[in-house]
């Protein structure tokens, strides 16, 4: 989860890979480094915090060599320190490396190294792979233009777990190594000059061409051409995949962090998700073409994922459920691979990961795939390692997410997956047409909805400024509403480190309501007009032991129900069930950023935590 960019060409490298890296700090920020080749020799700068501070370092400014590479880390192994920070040289001096991922056997190889007299400075994984490249160079005695890449392939070769590396020597100082493997990594190809990242974003604003690497493909590169290599080091072509992102989508464009302008990108995002997904009053999706004697022969629906993702799904189960008639769990992928999951060809899998480089959500899709399962990957990034596994790839259209705490990526989720619901209703006739026709209806009002609830922002913010002391939050809600609690929760958690608990509001007389006390705030969120009564009913107990409440409900319940009672009160348009949480959740959003910033807290990159979670 570290975030690493690589620079050759004639500029200078320097303001490049600190460009780079502050465009990746959402992927680690414990530390910040880089290496640059300058007059033949390898300088490396690093210091323990954010990349800002290499800003402060003057020798950087000094720097005038065209070729390095660069790091910003997430610590896995050892404490934050500048020890620790990449890049990691050799004990010669001779070889700079550049890291995303685990090395799960980096012990072993610390040992076989240490017996052939090689010492270590940091306590990382990363550092033995310098110094196995410095082992396997000089073990190579056929002295050509391809020794460093060779050297590369046979440390690649011992290495178990998952790596992103670019290498840098000063004995070949016009060169470059790169290769991946279960960790992302592209190349921006621009005009006598690479540019290399963990993310796209990083680099978006030098080039819309990009080459997506796949495991274990190693490139060789100079300042006019970009070689690559299979396995075995043969040389093939690799096609680049043009990457139609507006450089300044990866910009805050005037706001105070990109979650605020990422919430209110929301409407945009959900229009372009929908995007030609509707035609005709249908639901298209020709890339599955799936039929209705394959849909009827589905048992059961697995949808997999990780924390936002995983609610996105929780969200959908409910409309699969309810439309197609299809069993469905939700699991996290953490643990799926871990029970004995009832998986078969007549068994269907989704997995969700904004990134596409989530490594326990890849690791369960392989599974499914040894089963014999169909799988379906639904991601926000083109060509991203889930995108490959897949039998199947579907695209969100939310554009670059660069705040930690996911909030266009996880409505346009929802939105995907409820007109996959549709779409497969529609195939097995399993729901009637008003029903659908209405809810792709609801659908497409959804983005003037969710617009209409932002122009309430400075509401919301008032009720920030009541809650941001507190210590702990609890959220409830029936049915749908109990998923926007369990991702209204996680933002609070996320992003201002308050105590906060999700509950299904029927499930507070089974424990949880011991919990509650004179002034102890909880937020409802009611939007289901079935389950009003059972709702309010529960909102009352909480009322009556003296709790602080503040409610999320639909404009058409309102008339039915005593707001009065309340501490809060945040009134939402009102739409279909099935895609209320669409609507529900951005208050909430809007409540966790502004609380947050009560607290003065740095609310793109909360403590702990980083955008791509691409180590398991």
């Amino acid at each position: 989860m570290c975030g690493i960019v690589g620079y050759i060409g004639n500029k200078k490298a320097a303001p490049i890979l600190l460009a780079g890296l502050s465009k990746l700090e959402y992927r680690g920020y414990d530390s910040a480094g880089l290496a640059i080749i300058e007059n033949e020799k390898i300088v490396v700068e690093k210091d323990k915090g954010r990349v800002k501070n290499l800003y402060n370092i003057k020798a950087i400014e000094e720097l005038n060599g065209t070729i390095g590479i660069a790091h910003t880390r997430w610590a896995t192994h050892g404490v934050p320190s500048k020890e620790n920070a990449h890049p990691h040289i050799d004990n010669s001096g001779n070889f700079a490396v550049v890291h995303n991922g685990i090395i799960e056997n980096y012990s072993e190889l610390r040992t076989f190294l240490e017996a052939n007299d090689y010492k270590f400075i940091s306590a990382t994984d990363t550092e033995v792979i310098p110094n196995l490249i410095h082992y396997f160079y000089t073990k190579d005695i056929k002295e050509d233009e391809y020794r460093l890449l060779r050297a590369v392939k046979s440390t690649a070769d011992k290495l178990i777990g998952s790596f992103a590396i670019e290498v840098i020597s000063k004995n070949e100082p016009n060169n470059m190594i790169v290769v991946r493997k279960d960790s992302p990594l592209v190349i921006g190809k621009g005009y006598g000059e690479s540019y290399i990242a963990s993310d796209i974003p990083a680099i978006l604003s030098y080039t819309k061409d990009f080459y997506l690497l796949e495991n274990l493909e190693f490139v060789l590169l100079d300042r006019d051409k970009i070689r690559f290599f299979d396995n075995d080091l043969k040389e093939f072509e690799k096609k680049p995949t043009t990457i139609t992102w507006n450089a300044m989508a990866a910009d805050k464009n005037g706001y105070e962090d990109y979650m605020l302008k990422e919430i209110y990108e929301q409407p945009r995002a959900i229009r372009e998700t929908i995007g030609t997904r509707i035609e005709d009053n249908a639901c298209k999706f020709d890339e599955l073409n799936f039929s209705k004697e394959y849909l009827s022969n589905i048992k059961q629906i697995y949808i997999v994922a990780c924390g936002t993702a995983m609610h996105a799904g929780i969200t959908a189960k409910n409309a699969i459920e309810n439309l197609c008639k299809i069993h469905t769990e939700v699991e996290v992928a953490s643990e799926f691979r871990y029970t004995n999951q009832l998986i078969d060809e007549n068994t269907l899998c989704i997995f969700i990961s904004q990134s596409g480089e989530t490594a326990d959500t890849i690791a369960a899709l392989k599974l499914s795939k040894m089963k014999k399962a169909k799988t379906i990957a639904i991601t926000n990034v083109i060509g991203s390692s889930i995108t490959r596994e897949a039998d199947y790839s579907l695209y969100t259209h939310a554009g670059p997410e660069i705040a930690v705490a996911s909030t266009k990526a996880y409505t346009s989720q929802i939105t995907l997956l409820i007109l996959l619901a549709i779409y497969f209703a529609e195939v097995l006739n399993s729901e009637s047409e008003d029903i659908l026709q209405k809810l792709i209806k609801e659908l497409c009002s959804l983005p003037n909805k969710v617009e209409k609830v932002l122009e309430e922002a400075d509401k919301v913010k008032e009720i920030a400024k009541k809650l941001y002391k507190e210590k702990d939050i609890f959220y409830i809600g029936r049915g749908i509403d109990y998923a926007t609690a369990q991702e209204a929760s996680l933002k609070l958690k996320e992003i201002s480190y308050i105590h906060s608990e999700s509950y299904a509001a029927g499930e507070l007389k089974h424990g949880p309501i011991a919990l509650i006390e004179k002034g102890i705030n909880e937020i409802g969120i009611i939007t289901d007009e079935s389950l009003v009564k059972k709702s309010i009913s529960n909102m009352e107990e909480i009322i009556t032991r003296e709790a602080l409440t503040t409610l999320v409900v639909s404009d058409d319940i309102v008339p039915n129900i005593d707001t009065n009672q309340f501490t809060n009160v945040i009134i939402v348009p009102s739409t279909e069930v099935f895609v209320s949480p669409i609507i529900t959740i951005v208050p909430l959003q809007l409540l966790a950023y502004y609380i947050s910033k009560e607290k003065g807290l740095d609310v793109d990159k909360p403590r702990n935590l980083a955008k791509s979670v691409t180590v398991e």
